[in-house]
């Protein structure tokens, strides 16, 4: 039996709702209970995460940001999922290492750690070997960074805007950037640089993914010009083109896909830069097929 420490005024993440766990939801829609709404093998993340045989991945339900276009918005607004207990949680990851996962990917996890990392020390304790990926929407407390130093091996972190009324238009975060900025550079302290093995897989490492938005490349280029600041090969860059109008994205300006124009102009941005060690997409990311279905696989 796994214990856990329901948070009683909850600060996991930086809106410190305060909410009582043991009794409600906060502010990101978690209550007492652990919810996930999909454990599978996922082979569209980058390749050096997803490599041949895709990477492990867990959807947890919630999210402290609440982005107006999220594709994941069934789970991360809607509250879709299923409620499992910590020993199932620390059996899920050991059936994905078991099927062939280069990596357990915990996507949007930071509502549920206290959940998390305990089933992680038991599925250690049983022979968990593979890396631990935090895929996180950059929205992070220092505090939350510099706990997970000896948990994490890599971070999959979005650097989403640097324009405060963007954010708080999008995703009701006038901090974001101020916030992002602090929790970016504790996970380049903490892992200072990529390491990938003879078959191109990351153990170890920051990456950095930017979606870029239709009709706000002026914000992209500012993402990359913070990106520029920090140290250099302390971080792989991911620049995304695969902005689909989900949700209620075009309520907020954001109701068409990116032209290719836009997208090339952030590419070539980032070039300029020297940000030219990463990932980009094809124009052809931007489809609805590239988001899993949320039908409770591996739950």
């Amino acid at each position: 039996m796994i214990s856990v420490s329901v948070p009683a005024r909850c600060t996991l993440c930086p809106r410190k709702c305060g909410v009582n766990r043991t009794q409600a939801a906060g502010f990101c829609g978690a209550g007492p209970a652990l919810r996930v709404a999909r454990a599978a093998l996922h082979p569209w993340e980058e390749p050096c995460i997803s490599g041949t045989r895709g990477s492990g991945t867990v959807f947890f339900s919630g999210c402290s940001l609440q982005c107006c276009y999220c594709q994941n918005y069934p789970i991360s607004a809607e509250g879709f999922g299923k409620d499992i207990t910590p020993q199932r949680l620390s059996d899920i990851f050991l059936h994905l290492q078991q099927q062939g996962a280069h990596n357990i990917n915990l996507v949007t996890p930071t509502q549920w750690l206290p959940w998390i990392l305990p089933a992680l020390q038991d599925a250690r304790s049983r022979g968990l070997q593979i890396p631990i990926v935090y895929n996180t929407g950059g929205y992070e407390t220092l505090e939350t960074v510099q706990a997970l130093r000896d948990v994490v091996d890599i971070w999959l972190a979005d650097v989403k805007y640097v324009s405060g009324s963007l954010s708080a238009e999008l995703s009701g975060a006038p901090d974001y950037f101020s916030v992002c900025e602090k929790a970016v550079q504790a996970m380049i302290h903490a892992v200072p640089k990529p390491v990938l093995d003879e078959n191109g897989l990351m153990q170890k490492g920051v990456i950095l993914r930017h979606l870029a938005l239709p009709g706000h490349t002026d914000d992209s280029f500012a993402v990359l010009d913070w990106m520029a600041t920090l140290p250099a090969g302390s971080f792989l860059l991911s620049l995304m083109s695969q902005y689909t109008p989900f949700y209620k994205g075009a309520e907020h300006g954001l109701g068409r896909r990116i032209t290719t124009y836009e997208y090339r102009k952030v590419v070539q941005h980032a070039l300029s830069l020297g940000l030219d060690t990463g990932f980009m997409q094809e124009k052809s990311s931007a489809r609805e097929e590239y988001t899993p279905p949320f039908d409770l696989e591996g739950v």
